[in-house]
């Protein structure tokens, strides 16, 4: 079971300034599951919003995650994110 925790980030508090590595990096197939299982159930409660996220921030170790709609976040040592674009082909 997945614990499910969608945030919608606003512009003023999304991390400004973050960058990430674009380099070829395996992502553990069961937190982009998690986050595939986030992805769904947001556009199930919300089917009005049309905007696509950039990925998701992603807890390693518990599995909770948030959606990330602005700019990329500011991670905290247990988390990782995952674009949209990994989400999508699960």
């Amino acid at each position: 079971m997945f614990l499910v925790s969608i945030v919608l980030l606003d512009r003023q508090t999304a991390g400004v300034g973050v960058s990430y590595s674009s380099g070829s990096s395996a992502f553990d197939p069961s937190l982009v599951a998690a986050a595939r299982a986030i992805y769904d159930t947001f556009y199930q409660v919300h089917p009005e919003v049309v905007e696509r996220p950039l990925g998701a921030a992603m807890n390693r170790f518990t599995y909770r995650g948030k959606l990330i709609f602005t700019r990329l976040p500011a991670l905290l040592p247990q988390e990782c994110f995952i674009p949209f674009e990994v989400i999508d082909r699960a």
